[in-house]
């Protein structure tokens, strides 16, 4: 079997696509994305297909070594995501060759369901609280939310007392059974996540995700040593070894992303090295079927997966539901909050070709915002 070609498609709201084609009539997909640098994530795509046409699909360590290696600059997120979709895409293919699931080839599952969870929204705590027990009401056991927009570094006691309010509330919406996962997605200081974390123990969460931002990985042992909350980072790590700071630091739940972290065969690794940390793995994907199809069959081959992401509910994809893509929107189907073992083959999904190129005649120039201070000083998003 050989490679013969590729396209990738730009979709709303800020996705990209990537279809590979084989002489064996075989094709599988991909999800190559950083959020927001699409358009780049595209043109190392293209640039590795320079290599890939003609070879074999299922050599699929080797085109990995090969990707990440050749070249003397190497890694980062869009050479990683580039990767990550390719990735993707190869075992795709090799598992429907075989016309199993790709879980059926790390090894098996593990378990019958994976646990899902979803995220509420709302600044002020009333709306936090209706919309959390909406969720509830829909069969999740666990939710996730935002502590806050944009951020003092150090906050206040007036900030500090409102974020703390909020998720009493929250937690007092949803009882003790519903699990509640905190994101503070970067916005504060070390000084100012330990000055947090100590009002947010009584609420209990499931874990509290990027305390810092990843660049001060070097302060995360502060922060797990202060604190019995559990800490969980990743999204924006994009190897093994950028993972070796976090798990020796004592991390409880890494998050690496399937889509940006070299795919399911670096994710598969990671996975191995949070197992030797006594960590659990709770892949992040706010993105479209074909990363959460992925993500699915690393989690139901992990032994040590917690939870999984999915952007149903997000808030961001309105009026383009993830489902739209597919051609059988039931394999994403949720009891309780869980989605049953795919048995299809490759990733167990179908992706609805005519809907994906009729969206990606206009394709999408999605950004991130950009967020400022009072002062006028860069805020982090």
């Amino acid at each position: 079997m050989k490679i013969t070609g590729w396209e990738t498609f730009l979709v709303a709201p800020r996705w990209l696509f990537l279809r590979v084609d084989t002489d064996a009539g075989i094709s599988g997909w991909g999800e190559p994305i950083v959020e927001g640098r699409a358009e780049a994530v595209r043109a190392v795509v293209d640039t590795f297909f320079e290599y890939l046409v003609g070879q074999d699909p299922r050599r699929i360590e080797h085109h990995w070594q090969t990707l990440t290696k050749t070249g003397f600059y190497r890694g980062g997120p869009v050479f990683s995501s580039a990767v990550a979709g390719i990735d993707q895409a190869l075992w795709d293919i090799t598992a429907r060759a075989l016309d199993v699931p790709v879980h059926a080839l790390l090894g098996g599952a593990v378990r019958d369901t994976v646990r899902m969870y979803t995220w509420v929204h709302g600044t002020d705590p009333d709306e936090l609280a209706a919309d959390a027990r909406a969720k509830v009401a829909q069969g999740f056991t666990a939710v996730k939310v935002n502590l806050t927009e944009a951020a003092e570094p150090i906050p206040g006691k007036r900030d500090l007392d409102f974020w703390a309010h909020r998720m009493h509330v929250l937690r007092e919406a949803v009882g003790d059974e519903v699990d509640i996962a905190i994101d503070v997605h970067g916005r504060l200081t070390t000084a100012g996540t330990r000055a947090l974390l100590p009002l947010l123990e009584p609420i209990r969460p499931l874990f509290v995700e990027e305390p810092v931002l990843p660049e001060h990985g070097a302060n995360l042992r502060r922060i797990v040593d202060s604190t019995p909350i559990p800490i969980a980072t990743g999204e924006r790590l994009f190897s093994r070894r950028e993972f070796v700071e976090p798990l020796a630091a004592g991390i409880a739940v890494a998050q690496p992303d399937l889509s940006h972290a070299g795919g399911i065969s670096e994710v598969r690794r990671i996975a191995a090295a949070a197992e030797t940390h006594d960590a659990l793995l709770a892949p992040h994907c706010p993105l479209g079927p074909i990363a959460l199809a992925a993500s699915l069959q690393i989690d139901f081959a992990t032994p040590n997966f917690l939870i999984q992401e999915q952007s149903l509910g997000i808030g961001y994809a309105e009026g383009n539901d993830l489902l739209a893509y597919v051609r059988d929107p039931s394999v994403f189907d949720m009891t309780g909050g869980r989605i049953q073992l795919p048995t299809g083959p490759g990733l167990g999904i179908e992706v609805n070709e005519d809907i994906v190129r009729e969206a990606a005649r206009t394709p999408h120039t999605w950004r991130p915002p950009l967020w400022h201070h009072p002062d006028g000083s860069y805020a982090e998003w």
